[in-house]
This record gives structure tokens, sequence and C-alpha cells, in this order.
């Protein structure tokens, strides 16, 4: 990112202050990630409430002091001072979610991957949550690693980069090369303590929610949040994981041009996970390139076969399609990295998806009655008009893509702008009630299209989910 004006500097101050800063660099945001390497992640349920209430409130004056200024400044510099002020805000979020990591910075990775529903300073300043947040300094992390490995890992492995060259919400990466073969390794490290973090940070939300206990749908609101919390405590088990990546590996041949990277069990433990190496371009140094149309499209094929092969031949849902998951490799391939957050869908999850695909095509009588049964509604809310209209518009906006015959466009911005607005309502009016599996339903559709969108992808959906939906009506049948 290029370097901010010198006053942003000033108000990057969301975090606690150090007694010793590092060496200013040629940036505030660069300044902002050294600070950040140094501190450890903070693990108490009011000192990480503390932290982001803070973080809200200074956020909230920046916009408050554009509004006092802006008063009788003529449009044009109003404008200016509103993106200037967007990108405060934004520095600002950047800091505080990358000092207390785990699920909050989660809720800043989701922000950055949905274009124009924030501002574009958000999403690219954000961006950086993907896979650029600042990594924890290595002396914070070397008993830790040790613990987890049985020595240092200059020990275990051949070579061991000490700097980490990508750090995300619960862990960062590591380059390394195996003893013996000398191949190159990703050696993906969990934070420390960085479950406490998940349990205060669910315990906070909790309590934002105690007005809702009155609700019908509060049993089915704490089943869905349990779900999530389960996800995340999931996203914490490295052994896990390597499952995912197992099941994954198994779901492509190799003329697909779909990479998942090999997990190395011999040195990866639940906290601790070395993967093979994959190299390539994350979406946003991709799209730097300038790449053809062409070359785009055969991406978002790629993006649409993974997310589809691995739901409907391995039942597994990848709720997580973000561009820090994605690696653009030079060769034409497509780097899946990451499967943290997958879903593996139960029986029942695979009979209600079944279902409603099933209708797509039936009657919209039909239609209704397996979205009621797949979200689980009482009969009063499947009764309620104003509810069923929107489900089904949202369902609709979901299958417009595989509805169009030939390549759909997805750098209309029309389209992706219906779904947030359709899925916003559905917020806006609390209609919330589903079973917990179809967040992650939701989250991977969702997350894909706005890969899709990014990319500005021309792809024929319906043909490949035409091609890849059999596997689920042909399994176990």
């Amino acid at each position: 990112m290029s370097s901010t004006s010198p006053e942003i500097a000033e108000l990057i101050d969301a975090l606690p202050a150090e007694a010793k800063e590092p060496e200013a660099s040629s940036s505030p945001l660069e300044d902002l990630l050294q600070r950040l390497s140094h501190k450890p992640v903070p693990t108490g349920r009011f000192n990480r409430l503390w932290v982001l209430g803070t973080l809200q409130a200074k956020i909230a004056a920046a916009y408050l002091a554009w509004w006092l200024r802006g008063g009788y400044a003529s449009a044009d510099k109003r404008e200016r001072t509103l993106n200037e002020t967007h990108l405060k805000a934004a520095l600002k979020l950047l800091g505080g979610m990358s000092y207390l990591r785990g699920a909050i910075m989660k809720v800043g990775q989701i922000i950055a991957t949905h274009p124009d529903v924030v501002p574009e300073q958000f999403v690219e300043v954000l961006g950086h949550l993907h896979f650029e947040a600042p990594p924890m300094h290595y002396s914070l992390l070397r008993e830790f690693v040790r613990a987890e490995l049985g020595a240092d890992p200059e020990e275990v492995f051949d070579e061991f980069e000490t700097t980490a060259f990508a750090a995300a919400s619960l862990g960062q990466v590591h380059r390394a090369r195996l003893k013996g073969s000398g191949q190159r390794v990703a050696v993906k490290i969990q934070y420390p303590n960085i479950s406490r973090t998940i349990r205060a940070d669910f315990a906070n939300m909790m309590a934002f929610l105690t007005p809702m206990r009155l609700s019908s749908d509060w049993g089915n609101m704490k089943d869905q949040f349990k779900d999530v919390r389960h996800m995340l405590d999931l996203e914490t088990d490295y052994e896990h994981e390597a499952e995912n990546l197992r099941i994954a590996r198994s779901a492509f041949t190799e003329d697909e041009g779909i990479v998942v990277p090999r997990v190395f069990p011999e040195v990866s433990t639940r906290r601790v996970l070395t993967m093979e190496y994959v190299d390539g371009l994350h979406l946003d140094k991709f799209l730097a390139t300038e790449p053809p149309q062409e070359l785009r499209n055969r991406f978002g094929e790629k993006i649409i076969l993974a997310v589809f092969r691995l739901y409907y031949a391995k039942g597994l849902v990848y709720a997580d399609p973000q561009p820090g998951n994605y690696l653009f490799m030079p060769d034409g391939r497509l780097g899946a990295i990451d499967f943290g957050c997958c879903h593996r869908q139960t029986a029942e999850d695979i009979t209600c998806c079944r279902d409603v695909e099933r209708t797509w095509f039936d009657s919209p009588d039909l239609l209704r009655e397996a979205i009621v049964r797949g979200s689980d509604l009482t009969p009063k809310q499947a009764a309620d008009e104003t509810r069923m209209k929107l489900i089904m518009d949202w369902c609709a906006w979901i299958r417009e893509p595989v509805d169009c015959e030939g390549p759909f466009d997805f750098s209309d911005m029309d389209y992706f702008r219906r779904g947030v607005v359709l899925y916003g309502e559905l917020l806006r009016r609390r209609y919330t009630r589903s079973r917990p599996a179809n967040t992650w339903f939701t989250k991977s559709a969702y997350g894909m299209r706005a890969m899709l969108v990014r990319l500005k992808a021309r792809v024929d959906m319906a043909a490949i989910f035409r091609r890849e939906s059999t596997y689920s009506f042909t399994r176990g049948e």
C-alpha cells in the first residue's frame, strides 16, 4: 500500500502505548504493523471488550469530526475529506483487529471480502487481514513452537525462516525446507492462547445478544452461535484441518489445475501445520498484472469447480472462499491453501440441500416447502408472506448465475448489490431463524460470488453445476 498523509499517523493510536517503539518506517501503515508484531494477543474477556469499545469510540469520533468540519465546506472538499476519514477509520480498524486477532479479525476479513458493501478504503486496507496481517515477532513464538515440535524449528528443519511471510486471524506462516529432501514447505503456527480469545469474544457477543432472549427464536439463535463457536474451535485444531486437506486433495485430478497442498504429519501437531509450499499471487497482486479476460474466466471456472466439487463429491462445504485462501499460479493452476473453515455435511444437510435443488426447476410451491423445511421455520413464520418473499428472492439471487444459459457476467455490480440489499434486509427484519449448517452454505455461496465479482469473470456456472451436482444425486443411492 502507498504512503498515507502524515496526519493519519497521529490517529493510529487505538492500541496501548509501547514503552519503546520500533524505528519509524516510510508510512503510517508500516509503522503500525511493526508495532503490532511485538504485541502478544490480549486474552482477558474484559480487556478485549475494552480495546474493542475504545476502537469503536475513536472511529465514531473521526466521523463526527468530519461532519462538524464539513458543514460549510464545498461539495468537492467534503468528498475529499470524507475519503480521508474513511482511510483513517480503516487504518484504526486494521490496527485494532490485528491486535485482537481471532474472531474479531475474522469479521474484518469478511468486510474486506465483499466489494461495494463498505467504502473502497476499507476493502483496500482491511484486505491486509487476509494474509498480510502483522505477524507476531518470532521471539513471542519460540517457546510455543519448541513445545509443539519438541525442538527449535532450526533443528527440526534444514532451513527455517523466522520471519513470517503471511499472517491472518489465528496464525502465521513461515517458509522452511524439510530435512533430507530439502522440499520447500509452509509451516503454519497458531498464535499462543488464541483459543482463549475465541472463548472471550463469544462470551462478549452473547452478552450483547441478551435483549434477544425474549424472542421466540432465541433457542435457534443460540444453536447457530454454538455452531459458529464450534467451527472456530475446529479452526484452531490443525489436525482437523490436515484431514480436510487430505479430503480436498483427493477431489481433483492433476489435469484439472487445482492444487491443494500435501500435509507432512511427521512435522505437524494440533497447533503447527506443515504443508507443501505453493507459489503464486494472491488476488490483488494478480489483478495488478492486468490479466486478460480469458485468464480471468479460466480462474473463475476453477474457483467454481473447486467449491462445487468439494460440496457435491466430498460433502465438504468450503466456507471461506476469500482472497487469502487462493493463489493464482504462473502456470495457470489455482492453489487452494486454507481448509480450516470447512463444514462436513451430515446426512440431514445433504437431504435438505437435495430437496431445495430438486425443486429449483419444478414449482415455486414445492421450492417454498423445501425452504421451510431446510430453514427450520415454524408454521407461523412459514405463513409470513413478507418473510417468505424475502427468502425466496434471496434464493433466486443465489440461483441466478445457474439459471443463466451460457457465461454469466460477474463484473455486473448490479447483481452483487442486489444480493447485499436482500441479505441486509433479512438481517434488518431479524429473519435469522435457520438450521445452523446454513451459515456455512450461505458463507460459501456469497464468498464465492464476491471472489468472482472482484475477478470480473464471465463463467458458465450452469454448465459446471449440471456436471458437478450429479455427484450429489448418485452418492449413497
